[in-house]
C-alpha cells in the first residue's frame, strides 16, 4: 500500500489547528480537491464574484459588491476590525486575497459561465454571490461538480439550501420559511386577526418559494387570501394584475416582487389607489426600495430584511460595519452589502479555524458552528451542518413616517428582532439531502 505522506501531513496540520482552538479534530481531507492546493499561492489567494450590475437587480448588486469589496480590504488589512472579528495578522492564514467581479446580469446560465472562468482560469479557491435564487441554485451545483466552496450572496427561496441545498454552498441569509415566520405574528398583532390579503407574485423560484411561506403563515393567523396575480420576471406593465387586486376587497397588499420590479409594481400600484386602500406588506424588502420610492409610499409598510443600519446600535462589529462603509461609500449600507460583508468574514474565520484552505475542511468547520458559533454583526451564529442555512435573528421593519426621520436615510423602525432558533425550519421540513464531501 502506497501511503501519501503529503496528505497525511496536510490532515495532520488542520486536525492540530482544530484541536488548539478547542474545534472538533477532523478526519484526514483528500489532499487535492477541486482547486485545492493548487489554487493557494505563496502569498495569495483568489475568489470570484459573481453579481448582477445591470438588469432587474442592479441596485442590490451592487450594494452586495461594495459589502464583499469592503470586508475583503479590511481582511487583507489586517487592522482593528479584522481583530474584532478574530483574525490574525493580515489576509487570510498569511495570504492576501485577490479578487475580481463578473456581471452575471442576474440569469443563472451568464453566473455559471462567470464562475466556470474564475474556477478555470484564475484557480479560485472560492466563489460568491448572487441576487436571485435562481442564479444561487445553479452556482451551487457547478460548486458542488468542481468541488469549490461557494457562498450564496442575496436569494431567499427555501429551496436554495432545502431540495436543491448542496454539501459545497452556504447562505447566510435568512430564507423564506423565517422571514415569513418572524413577519406574520408582529403584522397581525398590528393590524388584527380577521384579515383579507391580496398579493403579487413574480413567476420564478424566489416569488412562489416566498409567496407560499407567507400565505402559510399569514393563514395561521386568521388571515385569508382573496387575490394572487402571478406576473413574469420584469414585467413592465402591472395595469391587469393590480386591477385585479384593486378590485379583490383585500385589507392587506402583499407585495412579493423584488428589486427594481419591487420599484416598479409599488408606483403602480400607488397610481391605481390600491395603497389608499391597503396596508403594504413585503415579505423581503429590496436594498433601495425604501429610496427609490420614498418615505411617503412607504411610511407604515411592514417588512423583514436581512439586515438594517441603524442594528449598529446594539452591536460593536455591526456599528464597525456601518461606520467604515459609509466612510468608504457616502451612503448607509443596505443589506445586500451587510450580506456580502458577512459572508466574506464568516469564511475568512473558517478557513482560519480549519488551519487550511482545503475546501473539506472549511466545510467541515462551518458544519461544527453550533458548538462554536461566530460572534457576528447580528450577535451569535451558525450554520446546521443538516442544510447549511445559517441560524440568525431576523429584523422586523416598519416604514416611518416622513415626518419620524432623523435623516435622510432613516426609512425604518426596527419593530422587533426574532431570534433565529424561533423561526427556523426543522432540518428536513424543506427537502435538503446534502451529498458526499468528495
Amino acid at each position: 500500500m502506497t501511503i501519501d505522506r503529503r496528505r497525511i501531513v496536510l490532515g495532520s496540520l488542520a486536525g492540530v489547528a482544530g484541536s488548539s482552538l478547542g474545534l472538533p479534530a477532523f478526519a484526514q481531507s483528500p489532499a487535492k480537491i477541486g482547486n485545492f492546493p493548487e489554487g493557494v499561492g505563496a502569498d495569495s489567494v483568489f475568489v470570484g464574484l459573481t453579481i448582477p450590475l445591470t438588469g432587474v437587480f442592479a441596485a442590490d448588486g451592487q450594494d452586495l459588491k461594495l459589502g464583499f469589496e469592503l470586508a475583503l480590504a479590511q481582511i487583507n488589512a489586517g487592522g482593528e476590525v479584522a481583530q474584532k472579528w478574530g483574525l490574525k495578522g493580515k489576509g487570510v492564514l498569511g495570504k492576501q486575497v485577490r479578487h475580481r467581479v463578473a456581471d452575471t446580469e442576474g440569469k443563472p446560465n451568464v453566473a455559471v459561465q462567470a464562475a466556470t472562468q474564475f474556477f478555470q482560469r484564475d484557480k479560485a479557491i472560492m466563489i460568491a454571490g448572487s441576487v436571485s435564487s435562481s442564479e444561487a441554485i445553479a452556482l451551487a451545483e457547478l460548486a458542488n461538480r468542481e468541488r469549490i466552496l461557494y457562498l450564496v450572496g442575496v436569494a431567499g427561496a427555501n429551496e436554495v439550501t432545502g431540495k436543491n441545498c448542496q454539501r459545497y454552498s452556504f447562505r447566510v441569509q435568512h430564507n423564506a420559511f423565517s422571514g415569513s415566520k418572524a413577519l406574520a405574528p408582529v403584522i397581525a398583532k398590528a393590524l388584527g386577526k380577521n384579515i383579507k390579503t391580496a398579493f403579487l407574485v413574480p413567476d420564478y423560484t424566489y416569488g412562489h418559494s416566498v409567496y407560499e411561506s407567507f400565505a402559510r403563515f399569514s393563514k395561521e393567523q386568521g388571515w385569508k387570501q382573496v387575490a394572487k396575480e402571478v406576473v413574469p420576471l420584469g414585467t413592465s406593465d402591472y395595469s391587469s394584475a393590480l386591477l385585479n387586486i384593486a378590485n379583490s376587497g383585500a385589507d392587506v397588499f402583499v407585495n412579493v416582487a423584488f428589486g427594481a420590479d419591487a420599484v416598479a409594481s409599488t408606483k403602480q400600484a400607488e397610481q391605481f389607489g390600491v395603497l389608499k386602500r391597503m396596508k403594504l406588506a413585503v415579505p423581503n424588502l429590496s436594498a433601495f426600495q425604501d429610496k427609490e420610492l420614498g418615505a411617503e409610499i412607504m411610511q407604515g409598510v411592514y417588512g423583514t430584511c436581512e439586515f438594517w443600519w441603524t442594528l449598529a446600535d446594539r452591536n460593536p462589529l455591526a456599528k464597525a460595519f456601518v461606520d467604515s462603509f459609509v466612510a468608504q461609500n457616502k451612503y448607509h449600507p443596505r443589506w445586500a452589502a451587510h450580506v456580502g460583508y458577512t459572508q466574506a468574514f464568516l469564511w475568512a474565520l473558517s478557513v482560519e479555524r480549519a488551519g487550511s484552505f482545503n475546501p473539506v475542511d472549511v466545510i467541515k468547520t462551518y458544519e461544527a458552528s453550533k458548538e462554536t458559533p461566530y460572534e457576528s454583526t447580528l450577535g451569535k451564529i451558525y450554520f446546521r451542518a443538516e442544510d447549511h442555512q445559517a441560524v440568525r435573528p431576523v429584523p422586523v421593519l416598519r416604514g416611518k413616517a416622513p415626518s419620524a426621520m432623523k435623516g435622510p436615510e432613516d426609512f425604518y423602525e426596527v419593530i422587533d428582532v426574532v431570534a433565529g432558533e424561533d423561526v427556523v425550519s426543522a432540518p428536513d421540513a424543506l427537502g435538503c439531502k446534502l451529498g458526499p464531501y468528495t
